[in-house]
């Protein structure tokens, strides 16, 4: 079961991160607009080599989006932001929706 559309009512756009380069990191083509649940708070959390770093902001979205660690965002507010943790949240068998949460530099 999908988050429904109405609980995202904030517009982002996602850059999948793909990789390094020479000449600094690599992003796929820009998503569709992508619904999301934006808060832009402070928070503490880990990131992918487990240090603690400061998020900015936290995004919730549909399980299927496409966005890795160190993705490129712009959020609704027209700041760039990068994905610092991502996780997934699902109940397999429970009538609850399933989503994905950013958490975001």
């Amino acid at each position: 079961m999908k988050v429904p559309g109405w609980l995202l009512p904030h517009r982002i756009t996602v850059e999948p991160y793909e990789g390094d380069s020479a000449y600094g990191p690599l992003y796929g083509p820009p998503l569709a607009e992508v619904a999301a649940l934006v808060s832009e708070t402070v928070r503490t959390v880990r990131n992918r080599e487990g240090r603690e770093v400061t998020s900015t902001a936290q995004l919730i979205t549909a399980p299927d989006v496409a966005c890795p660690p160190e993705s490129r965002i712009t959020l609704p507010s027209g700041r760039i932001t990068t994905a610092l943790h991502i996780a997934p949240h699902t109940a397999p068998g429970l009538p609850v929706p399933g989503t994905q949460e950013v958490m975001c530099e």
